[in-house]
């Protein structure tokens, strides 16, 4: 790793996700993207069989390099650093059809990928996609890589944000029932989602200023009241906190013409209240090139911004444009926060 930073270039590793599903395929295509190399140096952590498999898909001859420790990793574009912390048996999985043991071995992958960047033997991480079902049949109790990795690192404060060339945006509820999400959203979870992201956006991002832009829950911002009361009692309030501890922030208002606003470069991150409120203008824009970034971790983790794509799996046409991102992505924080160990939350 030390030679590896000497020349500005930290190590990444990559967990393969569900071996059923596109990531290896995406992982082969991004890193045929020789630009990745310049930026970092790529440490696949999945399993040989599901890469080879995939390499015989998309004709790819490329040289795989199988490595015990990130400080073995080659530098050069010339062949992948490949850690297998779990094989998976010869014939145990078919492309597209998801399995228990194919959401153990994703599991595997992610544990080793978090030890690794806990111990400071990677620089960050990058998830390609797990099939959450088969992560619990599994016997791991969570609602999805997020949630994993943040009980790994032993943090409870973080916060899901979706980002691309013209918009980020950070979400105060994620997984949950709409019905469930007025209740769920208080000032302190909003003043928290808002201050994670301001981090964020100066430590990881590199903004000197950044400006933030609070999404109304309701339709036009409550008009007053008549359409709800969460954007007078609790959505202000939380802005003028934030605002009084220096942050450049401003809302509620309504998503109808924040994200617009946003696009055109008037914010550098919108906080939505809930998960579709916030991606749907974010895929809208970014459908092919997102990147899901969890802020407030003590180690750097990107991930692609889409599924296991089944239907895609084994076929050779998965686009992997949201894992060169990532990669890129978590190659930038990693930089920026330098030596920096982090701190839960901050």
């Amino acid at each position: 790793m030390d030679d590896a930073a000497a020349i500005g270039r930290p190590l990444i590793g990559i967990t393969m996700g569900d071996p059923a599903g596109v990531g290896p395929e995406i992982i082969l295509k991004a890193l045929s993207n020789k630009e990745i190399f310049s930026l970092c140096v790529p440490i696949i952590i999945g399993d040989l069989g599901a890469l080879d498999r995939a390499a015989k898909v998309l004709k790819w001859h490329g040289k795989v390099q199988s490595i015990q420790d990130p400080f073995e990793a080659g530098l050069s574009a010339g062949s992948l650093n490949v850690m297998c912390p779990y094989n998976l048996p010869s014939g145990s999985f078919e492309p597209g059809l998801p399995t228990v043991e194919g959401g153990e071995a994703a599991a595997r992958f992610i544990k080793e990928a978090v030890k690794l960047a806990v111990m400071g033997k990677v620089g960050g991480i990058v998830t390609c996609p797990v099939n959450k079902a088969m992560l619990n049949k599994a016997g791991y109790n969570y609602e999805g890589h997020t949630q994993m990795i943040a009980s790994l690192t032993r943090c409870d404060s973080y916060v899901m944000m979706l980002a691309g060339e013209r918009l980020r945006v950070s979400l105060v509820t994620i997984h949950v029932p709409l019905a469930k999400v007025p209740q769920l959203i208080t000032q302190q979870k909003v003043i928290q989602t808002i201050t994670i992201t301001h981090r964020a956006l100066e430590r990881d991002f590199g903004l000197a200023r950044p400006r933030i832009g609070v999404a109304a829950l309701n339709p036009h911002a409550g008009e007053a009241g008549l359409f709800g009361k969460e954007e007078e009692e609790v959505l202000r309030p939380a802005v003028t906190e934030t605002r009084s501890q220096g942050m450049e922030v401003q809302g509620p208002f309504p998503s109808d013409t924040l994200f617009w606003r946003a696009a055109r470069g008037e914010f550098d991150a919108v906080v939505a209240m809930y998960h579709d409120q916030g991606l749907a203008p974010l895929k809208l824009v970014h459908f092919y090139d997102a990147v899901n970034v969890t802020l407030g971790l003590p180690i750097v983790r990107t991930s692609v911004d889409h599924g296991t794509a089944y239907d895609l799996a084994g076929t050779g046409k998965a686009n992997p444009n949201s894992l060169v991102n990532a990669l890129m992505m978590a190659a930038m924080i990693a930089r920026n926060r330098g030596a920096s160990k982090g701190v839960c939350g901050g």
